[in-house]
């Protein structure tokens, strides 16, 4: 198990921040965009910049982006040019041909990028800037490089974010809220990819849910796994049992948990109104204010551990530690 200790309440020194500041005061914060190969690229920027939009979050608007892309996985090298023109045509969002170019004159980072295998790499062009960066999920696809990106952070004073939006979704969110949880199983759909790493394509949804309940701790991962299904079972270091079911079943595409707590059996499907990236928005701009990530970093990393244990476990049948 990785034991680290980098500062990771993310208490942000606003270095050289007084424009930052300002721009906040004067809703005018500027946000720059890494990676045009997701669909929450077009969901975010309906959220930033469309004050049509039901779910508008005032003050922030993207103001410049780089397309990426990433030639190792089809999920983005086939989404990269229709996406650029969307967010060119649609949002008016100026094109710029480096990461450089999209970070420097901003206030805050999207990192969407959507092969997490690429996120470290592109960190490292990132952090220097010393900007908040959210990176969209999966953090990392390797606990390494995970750990490598919150050394950058750390050394750059570069806070960064990250977590799935269904972490937020009303239904699951609020269950267990103030309860002492003793156990959990997250569920969803949970598709393996020829070009990505097992769980974490889709996995890590579940993942983002079980942790939300559980808390860090997790110390063991053995994992079950058929053509149909994968079962993670993990044990805390409490003794506390957490589970993830994630299936491969045709148009099938709730995600949920049962929570148990001291007190209750409690049972949550996440609702998709009002909208997973709806909610999670304000917690996104609420960080590039203050540069402080609402969840613990650590956990962050964790869930990172724990889906690389998983697909260990999933390859080899046998148990391993975190």
């Amino acid at each position: 198990m990785y034991i680290l200790d980098f500062g990771l309440s993310q208490e942000w020194k606003w270095k050289n921040t007084r424009q930052v500041r300002r721009n906040f005061i004067d809703n005018t914060h500027k946000i720059g965009m890494i990676g045009l190969d997701t669909s929450h690229c077009g969901a975010f920027a309906d959220l930033l910049n469309n004050e049509s939009n039901p779910h508008h979050v005032k003050g922030s608007q993207i103001v410049v982006a780089y397309p990426g892309g990433s030639d190792a996985f089809s999920m983005s090298k086939d989404r990269v040019e229709n996406i650029t023109a969307e967010m060119k045509d649609k949002y008016n969002i100026p094109i710029v041909n480096t990461i450089e170019e999209a970070a420097e004159n901003v206030d805050g980072i999207l990192l969407e990028s959507v092969d997490g295998r690429q996120h470290l790499e592109q960190f490292e062009k990132i952090a220097k800037f010393g900007k908040p960066v959210f990176i969209d999920k999966p953090f990392a696809t390797s606990k390494s490089d995970a750990v490598k990106i919150l050394e950058l952070s750390e050394k750059y004073n570069s806070p960064v974010y990250s977590c799935s939006s269904i972490r937020y979704s009303s239904g699951v969110a609020e269950l267990a809220e103030n309860q002492k949880v003793m156990g959990c199983e997250a569920f969803g759909p949970m598709a393996i990819l020829e070009d990505f790493p097992g769980l974490f394509w889709y996995g890590i949804h579940s993942a983002e849910v079980l942790f939300s309940k559980m808390g860090r701790g997790c110390r063991e991962v053995v994992v079950r796994h058929t053509e149909t299904s994968d079962v993670v079972t993990g044990i805390w270091n409490d003794g506390r049992v957490g589970t993830l079911y994630g299936h491969r079943i045709k148009d099938m595409y709730d995600f949920g948990c049962t929570v148990f707590t001291d007190s209750s059996i409690l049972h949550g499907v996440a609702k998709g109104e009002p909208p997973y990236y709806a909610l999670m928005m304000p917690h996104i701009v609420e960080f590039f204010r203050t540069g402080k990530s609402p969840i613990d970093l650590k956990e962050t990393l964790e869930i990172i551990s724990f889906l690389e244990a998983a697909n260990e476990s999933r390859k080899t049948g046998k148990s391993v530690q975190l």
